[in-house]
């Protein structure tokens, strides 16, 4: 490990042997390896998609992939946990490929991750459990995981259906959940990493902030509207299904809105507009009307497309200014 720089030493600079405590979530379509990888490099750590490469052969060509362009294994793997018990074979067999490659550590979200931590466990595999409200992050932490990811209503992606925001839920979580917290949701500038550790938290996720990196995978359509926004042209879609959506608006989640405000209960008139083929093509096409685009409130940071590598030595540089203006000093 690259030394751990001393006012942020924590349970993940120590535990997850990197220099920074500074995470970056496994985003679908945006976690791999060439984006992973110069993370890992600038001294944070981030997680490969899981469900990006379920195929067990292509997870396990691109954690190599990712080492062999990281210099380092310190990076992690999300495996997203889905309520289908149909859908338990397969993320097995990314479980076993987690286990079989010796991945450090790993981000675990959407449903309880009860069933994969024996064997993860048993692989030496730390257990990083994303979760919406404090109350979850204590029944995780009666599961056995090692670390709770704590994410505030600001959050791209799935906020749950409080919808708390994290300058709450980091204090709290902190001081209620018997384990490590790291507060993600909403998360964009090296300030907010200075007040997650005076909330007691052990480091931060980020993930809206990482869309518009050089390296990442969206067109560079989709970078530039990420980077032209105010952190306020997000919607919550889906809440009708308690399946809380935190996307970039566009003409896809207006029509998912009207829908909602009707009253339809039906999934399958919702498919065409929010099933993952659509926002791949938007990821891929650049064409940012159409699909459900992960974006939280912490766009308003983004203002450039910049390397991730830079993004992070900003992020740095950042928190170290926060500090001196409470008059510490490294």
């Amino acid at each position: 490990m690259a030394g751990s720089d001393l006012l942020f030493d924590s349970w993940v600079t120590r535990t997850l042997k990197i220099r920074y405590p500074i995470l970056m979530g496994g985003m679908m379509w945006l976690g791999r390896a060439n984006l992973v990888a110069p993370v890992v490099r600038a001294g944070a750590t981030g997680f490969l998609s899981a469900l990006t490469f379920p195929d067990p052969q292509k997870l396990r060509d691109e954690i190599q992939r990712c080492r062999d362009l990281a210099q380092s294994d310190r990076f992690g793997v999300n495996l997203y946990i889905s309520n289908h018990q149909d859908s338990d074979q397969d993320l097995r067999r990314l479980v076993d490929v987690v286990c079989d490659m010796e991945v450090p550590f790993v981000e675990t979200s959407g449903a309880r991750p009860n069933d994969l931590i024996p064997p993860l466990k048993q692989a030496g595999v730390k257990i990083l459990h994303k979760v919406p409200t404090v109350r979850h992050g204590k029944s995780a932490a009666k599961l056995g995981v090692d670390a709770v990811i704590l994410v505030g209503a600001e959050c791209g992606g799935h906020p749950g259906p409080k919808m708390v925001g994290s300058f709450v839920q980091g204090a709290q979580g902190a001081q209620e959940i018997p384990l490590p917290v790291i507060l993600g949701g909403g998360i964009g500038h090296g300030s907010q990493v200075t007040a997650a550790f005076a909330m007691g938290c052990e480091g931060v996720l980020i993930g809206t902030r990482m869309m518009a990196a050089k390296e990442a995978i969206p067109h560079e359509a989709i970078k530039a509207r990420v980077a032209a926004s105010d952190g306020t042209n997000t919607v919550v879609v889906q809440s009708i299904f308690n399946h809380h959506h935190r996307v970039l608006s566009n003409d896809a989640t207006q029509k998912v809105l009207e829908l909602e405000r009707q009253g339809v209960a039906d999934f399958e008139t919702y498919r065409p507009l929010v099933e993952g083929s659509a926002t791949w093509e938007a990821i891929r096409s650049g064409d940012y009307r159409r699909g459900m685009i992960d974006m939280g409130q912490s766009a308003c940071f983004v203002n450039q497309v910049d390397p991730a590598g830079t993004i992070i030595a900003n992020l740095v540089t950042e928190a170290y200014a926060a500090l001196e203006k409470l008059g510490v000093r490294q």
